[in-house]
């Protein structure tokens, strides 16, 4: 039995390692703390990159979230088959996306699917397989803005607005509003989180009201990750909507560096010592394939609440090798919980999740979208 507060797990003995756990409890907690924090359903945009989930989708439906973000086709798939009504794609569409975008869009006619573009060539494409495939409604098409991230998005500028005036003459599109993501503010503090934030908003309205000023409609505007998310909630202006992500499963990371955040990870990782090859040493059957290895070395990839001092000595592919000063009081076989340090792409390695209910095994839950193609 494994009894670390509030991972409850009464038959470890059954389910194989590495093995992704999700407690389903503590999600359904997420959620509700997520909506709260919002201000409400209608003020919610979740991100389905973290739990690529269309059972966690159907949890948020069950509680009247029934708009979404995504970062592919897959993901936007996947909400569309798990009954969300309206999902952005919130990653600029190349190569042969465009088309499959359109087909999937096609495909689900009671679903509004929308489109985000930063540059002409996103525009034309998108218009043209459109037309090509005489798509019968136009896309709802957002302008993405760096608002500091410096990753996708258009600086707000005469060249932003000439593209948002692009959109809007587009008669296979239609001008949808404006993108912000501001996810380069992972700032602990909270002030002064809040103060990076609210020049963000500001820097937005600006821009809004420059294009509300040429005659051009800004229905929404899409905003903010994880760690902003809560502000934005709080931002009086019309058509917000927040899109956090991480805080469905939560993970090690963004508990530690935001502990304001009223959030519990809710995915974690069942491993087991398979040697004591040495004294003083672990190794858990927790490599590369099973948890996420992006934090640079030595940083931590996962934390064990059973081992919190344990010292990262190694990483590799099958195995995480660990310095522990009493590593003789577990045994070969031990069953042991990890909290990923980063769980979105932890999750993404996972082709299933076990689901712990009251201490046992009630489900197993597809990682469907972890595919970067199912149907179209």
């Amino acid at each position: 039995m494994i009894d670390s507060p509030p991972y409850l797990l009464l038959d470890p003995d059954a389910i194989p390692s590495p093995s992704l756990l999700v407690f389903r409890d503590l999600v359904a907690t997420n959620l509700d703390a997520m909506i709260r924090l919002a201000g409400g359903v209608d003020r919610l945009r979740p991100h389905a990159k973290t739990h690529k989930s269309a059972a966690v989708v159907r949890m948020g439906l069950d509680r009247g979230i029934d708009k979404y973000k995504c970062a592919t086709v897959a993901e936007a798939e996947t909400l569309a088959t798990a009954g969300a009504v309206d999902v952005l794609l919130a990653y600029p569409l190349v190569g042969p996306n465009p088309k499959r975008f359109v087909a999937l869009s096609a495909a689900f006619p009671a679903v509004t699917f929308r489109a985000l573009v930063d540059d002409p060539e996103h525009v034309r494409a998108l218009a043209d397989a459109a037309a090509a495939a005489r798509l019968d409604r136009p896309i709802p098409t957002l302008l993405d803005l760096d608002v500091g991230m410096g990753r996708t998005g258009i600086a707000p500028s005469d060249a932003a607005v000439a593209l948002y005036r692009e959109i809007d003459r587009r008669p296979e599109l239609t001008a949808d509003g404006l993108h912000a993501y501001d996810g380069h503010l992972g700032i602990p503090d909270p002030a002064e989180r809040t103060t990076a934030a609210k020049a963000v908003e500001e820097q937005v309205l600006r821009f809004r009201d420059r294009l509300v000023a040429n005659g051009l409609p800004i229905p929404r505007l899409v905003m903010g990750g994880t760690p902003t998310f809560p502000i934005h909630g709080r931002f009086d202006a019309p058509g917000v909507e927040c899109s956090p992500g991480t805080v469905v499963y939560h993970d090690y990371n963004y508990s530690t560096r935001f502990p304001d955040l009223p959030f519990t990870p809710a995915a974690l990782l069942l491993t087991r010592v398979v040697s004591r090859p040495r004294a003083g040493r672990l190794c858990l059957d927790l490599g590369h394939k099973a948890v996420s290895a992006d934090t640079p070395p030595p940083g931590l990839r996962a934390w064990l609440p059973a081992l919190p001092d344990a010292r990262v000595a190694g990483h590799s592919e099958e195995h995480l090798f660990l310095d522990v000063a009493d590593a003789d009081r577990h045994p070969i076989g031990e069953p042991l919980l990890a909290v990923p340090a980063h769980v979105c792409p932890t999750v993404a390695l996972h082709r299933f999740a076990f689901v712990i209910a009251d201490g046992r095994v009630v489900d197993e839950w597809e990682t469907s979208a972890r595919d970067r193609r199912l149907t179209f």
